[in-house]
């Protein structure tokens, strides 16, 4: 959240110039304008990139990002019986709650 107020305000700030100067017909004086906002921009202009940190996301694309994929749900349906049988009270309360799922969408009420 703080990044999009700082970009708004410079926002608001370019905007002001732009518009102190939009009557400037002269071509010299408007070649000088240009020549003061390149070199401001020169100068803010970070020369190192958005930190990419292992997880980012977005610009920064982190090089982890979505390494760790989640398995669906019905991966768990074919798990072998000894591995279910870790987790007795999970699979317990899973069946069950496919048991409703399946029961609700059958009546028509999921729509």
């Amino acid at each position: 959240m703080f990044i999009r107020y700082t970009i708004r305000y410079h926002q608001v700030q370019l905007r002001n110039v732009f518009d102190k100067n939009a009557c400037v017909t002269d071509p010299k004086e408007q070649r000088r304008l240009l020549w003061v906002g390149e070199n401001e921009i020169f100068e803010k202009h970070n020369p190192l990139p958005l930190a990419k940190f292992a997880r980012s996301i977005g610009i920064a694309g982190g090089v982890a990002h979505g390494r760790i994929v989640e398995s669906p749900d019905w991966v768990l349906d074919y798990w072998h019986p000894l591995e279910k049988a870790q987790y007795p009270e999970y699979f317990r309360i899973r069946e069950c709650r496919k048991c409703e799922y399946i029961k609700k969408w059958n009546s028509g009420e999921l729509y």
